[in-house]
């Protein structure tokens, strides 16, 4: 089965998890996993010199689990705990995977909320860290979206980019259907 894929990543508290739920509500056949909900229990997050929590570090994740939910929805979309209603069984089933450390290897509660600083001194050069990382070793194309924007512009940007991406995939299926001789 043919399946479409989307990574969200991005800065912490810069408005992953809420794309990843509006594309979900408009797109059909679509799944969210988040990064957020694999993080390891408060007792095995270590702390730095100044007293954060590093959350903001693959370390604090438990990515095997995340790995193994991923797999598990690659392997039957259709019958996946984190799936949404199918409308169309001919529909590409879509999967959005949202998390500040995507591609380096719901939704973080703030309560109470990061003490003074925290942004600043650990999440925002933790997030330059893991960018540059990511620059480097990924071989996909990687579309930023500017966080000026307003939440309804991003998701329109980022809608019409998945809605552009499927109808290329859905023209390549048809035009392997219509030819017939097997090329993918």
């Amino acid at each position: 089965m043919k399946t479409f894929t989307i990574g969200i990543s991005g800065v912490t508290n810069g408005g992953k998890t809420t794309l990843a739920n509006n594309l979900q509500k408009r797109l059909p056949n679509c799944s969210v996993i988040s990064q957020d909900d694999f993080f390891k229990p408060q007792s095995e997050i270590e702390i730095d010199e100044n007293g954060f929590l590093q959350y903001d570090v693959l370390e604090a994740l438990n990515m095997e689990k995340m790995m193994s939910a991923i797999s598990c929805w690659m392997e039957n979309p259709r019958h996946s705990v984190i799936s949404t209603d199918w409308g169309n069984a001919e529909e590409t089933p879509i999967l959005i995977i949202e998390g500040f450390l995507l591609f380096n290897y719901n939704t973080r509660v703030y309560n109470p909320p990061d003490p003074p600083g925290y942004l600043d001194g650990h999440v925002w050069p933790m997030y330059l860290k893991h960018r540059r990382e990511m620059e480097e070793n990924v071989t996909w194309e990687i579309v930023y979206l500017d966080g000026m924007k307003s939440e309804e512009d991003l998701f329109s940007q980022v809608y019409e980019d998945i809605m552009q991406e499927l109808a290329k995939q859905k023209c390549k299926y048809c035009a392997i259907k219509v030819d017939g001789r097997g090329v993918k």
